[in-house]
């Protein structure tokens, strides 16, 4: 279907009909059947199982089309890929007051771990001063995956030459009972320990996260090849009996 006219004259319906169609084209059944065991918060029914590269490439060449400027504007969306193929839009955008502005836009919508993870826009990387100020909103609110993508995002971006103590500091404050978040504490924590140990530990040996986080965080540390055998002997000694 050729999108190359204005978006005013693209029809919301033609848009839906073309996406839907691409998306059970590259359908695989026994893929859905398996990625959706990993998805506890989404309907089997709304996973259609398009594999990631598959949908990836497709979102590369779709999104050089008119048509979407117009999938962009519709939410929410019915189906998991049809969320997937919005966060890789996304993620692809050039002009990072725009993809602030989409991703402000989109992140309520978020339902599962997957999707939000799947979004690391590399435009951040131009402001990592303003980007701060997004964090500290997205980690201030009551949405499940608005606080994991904020936690993300200071992990992806802020554990390397940009890293300050107030980072772990932040996200060691967060509490919530949702495991969602929990757990991306937890991996936060792990790939902190992994990247900045000595400045990290003391967030574990002074216990400043809530119990279960706290030995989640231990444990994926313990997994990682980027800690040493010294230091997981010495994590393995902080959990909480």
């Amino acid at each position: 279907m050729d999108f190359g006219k204005k978006v005013e004259n693209v029809e919301r319906e033609d848009v839906i009909r073309y996406v839907r169609g691409k998306l059970f084209e590259l359908q695989d059944l026994e893929y859905r059947d398996f990625h959706a065991k990993l998805m506890p918060t989404v309907s089997k029914n709304s996973v259609i199982g398009v594999r990631t590269p598959a949908l990836r490439k497709f979102a590369k060449e779709f999104g050089m089309t008119e048509g979407s400027e117009v999938f962009l504007g519709q939410l929410p969306h019915e189906y998991y890929e049809e969320n997937n193929l919005h966060g890789f839009l996304i993620a692809g955008m050039k002009e990072y007051d725009r993809c602030i502005r989409e991703l402000d836009r989109f992140l309520p919508y978020v339902d599962n771990w997957a999707t939000c993870d799947l979004m690391s826009p590399k435009v951040l990387k131009k402001d990592l001063p303003r980007l701060l100020q997004k964090v500290r909103e997205w980690i201030a609110s009551d949405h499940t995956y608005v606080i994991r993508f904020g936690i993300g995002m200071l992990m992806s971006f802020y554990l390397d030459d940009k890293f300050e103590l107030e980072y772990p500091k932040m996200v060691s404050e967060i509490r919530s009972e949702e495991y969602y978040v929990k757990m991306m504490i937890a991996w936060y924590f792990a790939t902190a320990l992994a990247k900045q140990y000595d400045v990290v530990l003391p967030f574990i040996e002074n216990r400043c996260l809530e119990k279960w986080t706290h030995n989640k965080a231990i444990q994926k540390a313990v997994e990682s090849c980027r800690v040493t055998d010294d230091q997981k002997a010495y994590l393995k000694t902080l959990k909480i009996k």
